[in-house]
């Protein structure tokens, strides 16, 4: 299995399948996140923040509008120990979101309120894997 980190997608075919409806119900987003060491802003700006306390300022913005979408964090965690399998670098931290839809997602993602933050996040990202999943509750 390849495992490729991006901060944004890179692929055409990738873009065009978020713009799809995508499952009905709610949509759990799964954030596995590698930071940089330091903080690297596009604009150039300097800084002494590490690349997870630029990306510590995204999340906090994130969780003021989110709600705004009908979204929610449910989870948050560092990582610690890799129990079971084998990768070539541990991510730092995960993540999950909550989200009605992978239309609120997307809206929430093109906000401006979402864009003005983004800049920390990919100045704090070395890269990062978002897999959608949809809960499947087994009752008897």
């Amino acid at each position: 299995m390849e495992v490729v980190n991006e901060v944004m997608p890179t692929r055409r075919e990738r873009i065009d399948e978020m713009m799809q409806p995508g499952p009905d119900g709610p949509i759990y987003m799964v954030n596995l996140l590698k930071f940089k060491d330091k903080a690297e802003y596009e604009d150039g700006r300097e800084t002494d923040l590490t690349g997870y306390e630029a990306y510590q300022l995204y999340g906090r913005a994130v969780m003021k509008i989110i709600g705004d979408y009908g979204g929610e964090i449910q989870f948050a965690a560092d990582v610690t120990f890799l129990a079971l399998g084998q990768v070539e670098d541990l991510w730092d931290e995960i993540a999950i979101a909550k989200y009605p839809s992978r239309g609120a997602l997307l809206a929430m993602s093109s906000s401006n309120e979402w864009r003005a933050a983004s800049v920390h996040r990919t100045a704090g990202l070395a890269g990062q894997l978002n897999i959608e999943t949809v809960a499947e509750f087994v009752r008897e």
